[in-house]
């Protein structure tokens, strides 16, 4: 199993701040032991590609945008044996090569790692330190995830029509099957940024909120619209409307009072958190 070959798949839209940091600290770490840095990107109006390129990754453009489009083409054009999904945002442990093989070679042949916040609020640790845990809420996007590429295919990878919670469709459907999902105790260092331009309260209600609805079966881009309706843009780009807005125009009546109602609870109450 140490021969096994770790395929990194980084799926990006106007990523040029953060993507030549995480693909410098991946060559670092994986060294000559990762196989493969693939960048999906789902049509940046910066120079994420460019950067991206030459610092070592390989680009693919996608021709649509969206998470679980990039990655599944990320993954389709990969030859490695492992495929490891990670966020632009993110800095995975220095560990991660030997950590994953590790982990596959004890047949555990889907997993993620514990995260913590690059913010020493104190609010945030709490939700760092129940990443330990392989519950209702593990297997997000945050927490990174490898997977056997047999596996991948063998479930369909994710699921397109998925434009939100992509990741915890397939972690459900990886339960299913019976393989399960293994936590490894090591920790990715995850970007605080969304809690730059949203208190504390907002982005958990918000996450909490759009969580409840998807597992009662609330449609992934009517939630889409919702999240974007409640979680304030950390950049300029991703606050203009795209491939949603005659989703959103068609499902406004439905969505709005819902958005309201949070806004308004978290209003009165988000300067204290």
């Amino acid at each position: 199993m140490s021969n096994m070959k770790i395929s990194v798949i980084v799926p990006t839209l106007n990523e040029a701040a953060t993507i030549k940091k995480l693909i410098l600290h991946l060559r670092k770490h994986g060294g000559k032991d990762l196989h493969e840095i693939i960048v999906s990107d789902g049509g940046s109006s910066d120079n994420t590609s460019q950067i991206a390129t030459e610092v070592g990754a390989t680009v693919i453009d996608s021709e649509t945008k969206g998470r679980a489009v990039q990655m599944n083409l990320g993954a389709n054009h990969s030859t490695g044996d492992i495929l490891y999904f990670v966020h632009a945002d993110m800095l995975p442990p220095a560990e991660f090569v030997t950590e994953i093989r590790n982990a596959v070679s004890q047949n555990k042949k889907a997993g993620c790692f514990r995260f913590r916040f690059d913010s020493n609020k104190q609010l945030l640790s709490i939700n760092s330190y129940f990443t330990r845990f392989n519950g209702i809420f593990s297997g997000g996007g945050d927490q990174s995830l490898y997977i056997e590429k047999k596996l991948f295919k063998q479930l369909g990878g994710f699921d397109q029509g998925h434009v939100i919670m992509e990741d915890f469709d397939l972690v459900t459907r990886l339960r299913k099957s019976g393989h399960g999902l293994y936590i490894i105790p090591k920790e990715a260092i995850v970007s605080a940024r969304k809690y730059s331009n949203n208190s504390y309260l907002r982005v958990n209600l918000s996450n909490l909120l759009v969580f409840s609805l998807y597992k009662i079966g609330v449609k992934p881009a009517k939630l889409s619209i919702l999240y974007k309706r409640l979680i304030r843009p950390y950049n300029i780009q991703e606050s203009v409307l795209n491939d949603d807005t005659e989703i959103i125009m068609r499902e406004e009546k439905e969505i709005v009072p819902a958005e309201r109602e949070m806004d308004l609870y978290i209003m009165r109450n988000e300067r204290y958190y």
